[in-house]
């Protein structure tokens, strides 16, 4: 079993990704080590669910394999507890004891695979690729919505009402009677919207708007 230190966790932001393994059979997470290590993923491996709720999960795509069946706390029961603490790694169920509705509940929950034990080496690889890929989407939305928001806080707060009235589809005339402002005030404060905020065109500020949950609704 290995772990993360803070300078392993450092190291961890110049990886392109990482594979979690959570299994209590030493054997599997050997095996899985080996396999994931040999199509170049940096691996870590926790004999319980414990272990890795220590960690500090690391800052680039990552994905995670849970065995169902563990001392203490179980692979479906980890998955929720993530959930909860709104980690959201994408998860793959692997299990010897699977069933129908054990196999619902964690893709209901989230799980982007879930395989039997024994897996084709195969099947496990393209389930993490998978995973790994759908981390880095929303690794890249989370990062995209963060550096909206940075943008937007850059405004005064007369711009920001004016953002958020002009992406509701108010004209300036009607936005400077809602505000109190004149309307050649509120042509200055929407062209300095538009810069401060790097939008091309209208419709590109009311989907930063609408992503930005600040869009007036009217």
């Amino acid at each position: 079993m290995s772990d993360f230190s803070p300078s392993d966790h450092n190291a961890a932001n110049e990886l392109s990704s990482v594979v979690l393994v959570v299994d209590d059979d030493p054997s599997m997470r050997s095996a899985l080590d080996n396999l994931f290590s040999s199509v170049g993923l940096k691996v870590k491996t926790f004999e319980c669910a414990t272990r890795l709720l220590a960690i500090d999960f690391p800052d680039v795509a990552t994905c995670m394999v849970l065995d169902v069946r563990m001392p203490g706390l179980g692979g479906l029961e980890l998955q929720a507890k993530l959930a909860n603490a709104n980690i959201h790694v994408p998860v793959i169920i692997m299990t010897s004891h699977g069933d129908i509705p054990m196999t619902v509940k964690a893709m209901k929950a989230g799980a982007v695979d879930f395989l039997s034990k024994p897996f084709r080496d195969q099947d496990m690889l393209d389930a993490v690729a998978a995973a790994l890929d759908r981390d880095r989407e929303r690794r890249g939305i989370e990062r995209s919505r963060v550096e909206l928001r940075t943008l937007f806080e850059s405004l005064t707060p007369s711009e920001r009402k004016v953002m958020s009235l002009v992406s509701s589809g108010m004209m300036n005339k009607s936005v400077a009677a809602e505000i109190g402002l004149k309307e050649i005030t509120v042509k200055v404060n929407r062209g300095k919207v538009m810069r401060k905020m790097h939008a091309t065109s209208l419709a590109d500020l009311v989907r930063m708007a609408e992503t930005l949950g600040i869009a007036s609704r009217r």
